[in-house]
């Protein structure tokens, strides 16, 4: 039996169908593959600059605010509702000045108790004071009588002893005289003993009644101080501020109701981003502007805290001059020089560094293209980065958003 035997044309006409389609969409695959990233954007959407050559300051940027240079809170010592106002904000005044009154029925209710209390302790002690001296001018009084009783027998024993000698008085009477001369002895010196025992313990006795007596008087002071607490007083000479009280609020002890601006000068006040903390330190130079003129300040004070995202500082002026010119809460831009001057290749900040933090960018190639290129930056301030490695001056760099193109390589301006 004959087989039969297909035409080989047909075979190749089958793998012919099946390789050329096959053989294309691998090209356009490896096409696709090996083919950079491209996007097409408009030159209007675009921010472009230029890389220059030039100095670069490196310093920081903030507005600071005007402050009193030295500011003392004003408290209320005596917890109360205000019943009476005498100042307004806003006034210069001088230390001691009353500001307010404040009512509170239970304190003074509580320091007339005390105060009745102390004054009835103090003249309970000054008349056990006065009944012990009295006993002190008894006893005095018999040690002069029993003094002068000894006295007395002494001289007439001294006498009845010649006598008796002599043989001019009885024995009897002698013996009686020496008796009497012995006892009065004795007695003095016992007495003199115990009269010196009982002076010594009532000296002490009145030397504790005394102290009792200072510290009562002085707590009785202190008192009537804290009674003159219901009215508050300017603590310093200055410029009442932050003073805004209303008839019938209550404010707690130790409570502020305003502040005292001392007239002894300003400052300058304000909150940097934490970015600068670690080169921000104190004694560091900068300028303020005011006026169309820059004045000299001087970083004093860096406060560690950050509340925020930014920490405080403090700058001092340098020149008096500007004391004249400004005003409590003025807001001014000022200027810190972080180093001097220096030559450097520049390129403008933009949002691009959000994109990339500095690591690449998009660089013009001729006038509709632009390539993706790797870079390094250094430092910075608020205008310009210093360009390190990537770029050479007179390139063109687009400092606009990426994005919405991070992973694009080339792109195309129209």
């Amino acid at each position: 039996m004959d087989t039969q035997i297909k035409p080989k044309h047909k075979k190749t006409k089958k793998m012919l169908l099946w390789g050329i389609p096959t053989a294309i969409l691998l090209v356009i695959v490896l096409i696709n593959a090996t083919r950079k990233k491209q996007v097409n954007l408009k030159r209007d959407t675009l921010n472009i600059r230029e890389v220059i050559k030039g100095d670069f300051e490196d310093v920081v940027l903030f507005n600071s605010t005007v402050e009193p240079k030295t500011s003392v809170l004003v408290n209320v010592i005596q917890g109360g509702s205000v019943s009476e106002i005498f100042v307004e904000s806003g006034q210069t005044i001088k230390k001691g000045t009353a500001l307010l009154r404040v009512y509170n029925p239970n304190a003074e209710l509580n320091y007339l108790t005390q105060e009745t209390a102390m004054i009835e302790q103090i003249n309970n002690l000054r008349n056990l004071r006065v009944s012990i001296k009295n006993q002190q001018l008894s006893l005095d009084q018999q040690l002069l009588s029993i003094d002068n009783d000894f006295r007395n027998a002494d001289r007439q024993y001294k006498l009845d002893s010649t006598l008796y000698k002599k043989e001019a008085i009885a024995k009897n009477d002698y013996q009686k005289t020496k008796q009497e001369y012995i006892f009065q002895k004795e007695r003095s010196d016992v007495i003199k003993q115990s009269v010196f025992n009982e002076k010594k313990s009532r000296d002490n006795q009145l030397a504790r009644i005394n102290a009792s007596l200072s510290n009562m008087e002085k707590s009785l002071e202190l008192l009537y101080k804290n009674k003159e607490n219901f009215v508050v007083k300017a603590p310093v000479d200055g410029l009442l501020s932050s003073f805004n009280p209303i008839l019938g609020q209550s404010y707690n002890q130790g409570e502020s109701i305003g502040k005292m601006d001392v007239l002894d000068g300003y400052k300058l006040v304000a909150n940097v981003d934490e970015y600068y903390i670690s080169k921000l330190h104190e004694g560091i130079s900068g300028t303020v502007s005011l006026n169309a003129k820059n004045y000299d300040v001087k970083l004093s004070k860096v406060f560690s805290e950050i509340v925020g995202g930014q920490f405080k500082l403090e700058l001092n002026f340098k020149q008096d001059s500007i004391l004249n010119e400004v005003k409590r809460g003025m807001s001014l831009k000022t200027k810190v020089f972080l180093s001097g001057k220096t030559e450097a290749l520049l390129l403008s900040k933009g949002l691009f560094y959000q994109s990339t933090n500095g690591a690449w960018v998009f660089v013009l190639n001729g006038e509709n293209k632009a390539v993706k290129r790797n870079i390094k930056i250094g430092r910075e301030n608020p205008f310009y980065y210093e360009v390190l490695e990537g770029l050479q001056e007179g390139d063109k760099v687009i400092t606009s958003s990426y994005d919405d193109f991070k992973n694009i390589e080339e792109i195309n301006i129209q």
